[in-house]
């Protein structure tokens, strides 16, 4: 056996020697001149399952696989790697301005920027001019053609206090404190220091897509295409989902809880219960509201049919049960419809460009006979209700009927039930229509977002497990087709929508913590589902733990943790 140092790349299926101590960068430059097939221009690289920038300096045997940016971990590392662009930018045109990225909105990352304090006057919200955007997108675009590198330095957690302490930067300091970790990674570039949770590109030269465009009191950060990571993202129009994060944003400001850090200090000064019972409140206030307005359009002759759609895990089963309670305190008689039931004989069901059955497909549904016997009900004829055999993949009749009563209005919740060609057959007037989804509004720190992604793939693994008989591994596999079929069938009907409620709740994370770690330890560190694993478990270590002991069997969040008061 050769005592010579050798990494596995995934990528050729070659063995490279190492000398001990190269960086990933100049191995990957070492496979380019040997010819192995490294055929793209990587921003970073798994090693043994684990995200690693590419500064990684590699000492012992190890199995890699370049990333370049169109894969998942890629785009997070071109998007922190952005930030962080953007952050310097703004300390060199505003000294002492506060940017808080709060979100991802519109095709891009909505930012604002606040003004600093001044004696006896907390920041304001700075006036954001195309003049301002333009002078930011200029010192980015200096930074870019600098090919500065991003420094990855750990250093003592007292003096990186000290410095966020000194510069301002409270969310990062609260959070910090409530970590206790001895050290703190944290990244230099053009002299500015910031910490971000995963890795970044080795300079700035590799990030050269980018712009800066005005959004309501802010404005959007924009880096490469989701679906095309050689194409710049274009602004899209979400006015809805923009005034949904608005009301919670809002909402978390009162309540003093909008980073993890704010939420921790909760967590250890024992306030969560009253946390839990304004949040679990609020979506009370807003179930009802939109109860009130059904109910109101119903009367007025509309609204006979209630479409609830959502992504995956988005609490759409739990919302349209309480839903339902509030339309019965309306005097309305809520009869549900599961689409499930209308799904096409398994020989007939579309596939993905895998060959695997595509059951997020609107095709796999039986679209004529749901409409057929929607427009039925709807003009009080008696229908024999199909049931869909899974075992067996066929719809089946079992002398089941439904007939609507005078004040009887049909809930359906389903993915598609936003897009108009589901209820093609049915006028608009007939039609009330809600967007569910987990939109998070807690940030892990101003310059750092919690992806709505993770706090609904983080539901999907525990709800899996509990009740599925599913393990961490099947649902983090499936996962990339679940967002696929989002991004086709679910995302671009979401402005059709007459409401929308946010299902997250603000103290979920916290209360998920214990059993998403427990869950995820489980994933080997030996196949590639480890990587996501292992960055989740990382994410989820940021939180203090909350009990549920204090959460309602009414929550939302019952749904994925168990003890709820509803049938599923």
């Amino acid at each position: 056996m050769s005592d010579t140092l050798k990494i596995l790349c995934r990528n050729t299926g070659h063995y490279l020697d190492i000398e001990g101590g190269e960086n990933l960068l100049q191995l990957a430059d070492k496979i380019g001149h040997k010819n192995l097939g490294l055929h793209f221009p990587p921003i970073c690289a798994m090693v043994n399952n684990k995200n690693e920038g590419l500064r990684y300096k590699v000492f012992g045997p190890k199995i890699v696989q370049y990333l370049d940016r169109s894969s998942a971990a890629g785009f997070r590392v071109y998007t922190r790697s952005l930030c962080m662009m953007l952050y310097c930018a703004v300390r060199r045109m505003l000294p002492g301005a506060t940017l808080r990225i709060e979100h991802s909105i519109a095709g891009g990352w909505y930012c604002r920027l606040f003004t600093p304090p001044t004696e006896g006057q907390p920041a304001s919200p700075a006036s954001i001019t195309d003049a301002l955007l333009q002078q930011l997108q200029s010192a980015m675009t200096q930074l870019r053609d600098a090919d500065l590198p991003f420094d990855r330095k750990e250093r003592l957690t007292t003096d990186i206090r000290k410095r966020f302490l000194d510069e301002g930067l409270l969310d990062k300091v609260n959070l910090l404190d409530t970590l206790h970790e001895l050290y703190t990674t944290v990244y230099r570039l053009d002299g500015v220091v910031d910490n971000y949770y995963g890795a970044l590109a080795p300079s700035t030269g590799f990030i050269d897509t980018f712009s800066l465009v005005s959004y309501k009191e802010g404005f959007l950060l924009l880096g490469i295409d989701r679906a095309d990571a050689s194409r710049q993202a274009v602004a899209k129009t979400q006015e809805k989902m923009y005034e949904a994060f608005r009301e919670n944003l809002r909402f978390n400001k009162i309540i003093g809880v909008s980073n993890v850090g704010q939420l921790n200090q909760a967590v250890i000064s024992e306030r969560t219960n009253r946390l839990i019972n304004v949040a679990e409140a609020l979506h009370d206030k807003k179930i009802a509201a939109i109860a009130d307005e059904i109910a109101e359009r119903y009367h007025e002759g509309g609204a006979r049919v209630v479409l609830v759609a959502g992504p995956s895990s988005s609490g759409k089963t739990t919302f349209t049960k309480r839903l339902a309670i509030y339309l019965l305190t309306n005097l309305l008689e809520p009869e549900m419809i599961s689409l499930d039931n209308y799904f096409v004989n398994r020989e007939n069901t579309p596939r993905d460009p895998s060959g695997d059955y595509d059951y997020e497909s609107l095709y796999a549904l039986d679209l004529k006979q749901f409409n057929d016997d929607l427009t039925a009900l709807l003009q009080g004829h008696t229908v024999e209700m199909p049931t869909y055999n899974f075992e067996k993949g066929c719809r089946e009749y079992k002398g089941d009927t439904l007939t609507l009563k005078p004040n009887s209005i049909l809930l359906l919740e389903g993915i598609h039930g936003l897009n108009p060609e589901l209820t093609r057959d049915v006028a608009d007037k007939l039609k009330y229509r809600v967007y569910v989804s987990a939109l998070t509004t807690l940030s892990i720190d101003d310059h750092n977002w919690i992806p709505t992604t993770d706090n609904r793939l983080l539901r999907r693994i525990i709800r899996d497990h509990k009740y599925r008989g599913a393990s961490a591994v099947d649902t983090l596999r499936r996962w990339a087709s679940v967002r696929r079929g989002e991004e086709k069938w679910i995302f671009p009907f979401q402005e059709n929508a007459d409401s929308t409620f946010n299902s997250s709740l603000l103290f979920e994370l916290g209360v998920m913590k214990d059993y998403g770690e427990a869950i995820l330890r489980n994933v080997p560190n030996d196949i590639p589902e480890y990587a996501e694993a292992y960055r989740l478990r990382r994410f989820l270590s940021l939180f203090q733990a909350i009990p549920e002991h204090a959460i309602p069997p009414t929550s939302l969040l019952r749904e994925f943790l168990g003890g709820s008061s509803f049938r599923y």
